[in-house]
């Protein structure tokens, strides 16, 4: 099987004296596979992402996803992120169709035909994250909880085969975070689509991901590739088992080697005066 998003040595420089948000980087993820990216914090996990999507070229190697290199910016595509970003002034609804009129080909007909049959497709969305009833309420009348639900619907709307997650729970609390989880997994196991999501929290990786790539402290290498071997479907009993403990352990001993190393070689102390 062809992998559908293939990075071969690859390393982006923001600045021009040579130093690397990542560096050496290659994996290859395969259709609808569900990856996880963790590591300690300015590795350059969410870079991974800008590279995938194609707002970012990389300055050494080659990015490719659905076969072909990345080039620009891609309509396959999408992102929902830590803040959910909704437009304050559009309703529930309105957020979640705003990809159907800038993407193409959506943007074309929207206006002119299709907008009934777009809006039953996002109330689809909405009915099943829970948020059918709130469909016409303004971003500032949901919590936290409800706006992420429907920056995730406006991610999914255009129907992309590759969906990139940058912490998108991490600002809420745990029961939240746990129900969105799976209200994720609901979603990803009844129209399975490619994703990759970039957190800090272990046991969201475990709990969501086939795979998880553990990435070095700047500049972000690829460390580890850890298969998840949990059983699907999964519910959240699985996060008490002995065996989802020890992937946590794992991946924990991992980044906390990482930065144990990165720490001693930083900048030595200066000696006594």
């Amino acid at each position: 099987m062809k992998p559908f998003v293939r990075f071969e040595d690859v390393a982006l420089s923001y600045r021009d004296d040579g130093e690397f948000a990542i560096e050496d980087v290659t994996l290859s993820i395969a259709p609808n596979e569900f990856v996880a990216v963790v590591g300690p914090s300015g590795c350059g996990k969410s870079t991974m992402m800008k590279l995938c999507s194609g707002l970012r070229k990389p300055t050494r190697g080659r990015v490719e996803v659905a076969g072909g290199a990345v080039a620009g910016p891609l309509k396959i595509v999408g992102m929902a992120f830590q803040n959910p970003t909704l437009l304050p002034w559009r309703t529930t609804l309105d957020n979640v169709l705003l990809p159907l009129e800038v993407v193409e080909p959506y943007r074309r007909t929207f206006a002119a035909k299709k907008r009934g049959e777009y809006s039953d497709r996002a109330m689809a969305l909405l009915k099943t994250v829970g948020l059918a009833e709130h469909a016409d309420k303004f971003p500032w009348q949901l919590s936290g909880g409800m706006q992420q639900r429907a920056s995730i619907c406006r991610a999914l709307i255009h129907e992309p085969q590759l969906l990139m997650l940058d912490e998108p729970f991490a600002a809420l609390d745990a029961f939240t975070r746990e129900e969105l989880w799976c209200v994720l997994r609901d979603l990803w196991a009844a129209k399975p689509f490619t994703v990759i999501l970039v957190t800090h929290d272990l046991r969201e990786a475990v709990f969501l991901a086939d795979t998880v790539f553990v990435m070095s402290a700047r500049p972000g290498r690829i460390l580890a590739r850890k298969p998840i071997e949990l059983a699907r479907p999964r519910d959240l009993e699985v996060t008490y088992s002995d065996g989802f403990i020890k992937l946590v352990h794992d991946l924990r001993e991992r980044i906390g080697t990482v930065r144990k190393a990165h720490g001693s070689v930083r900048k030595p102390a200066e000696p006594a005066r």
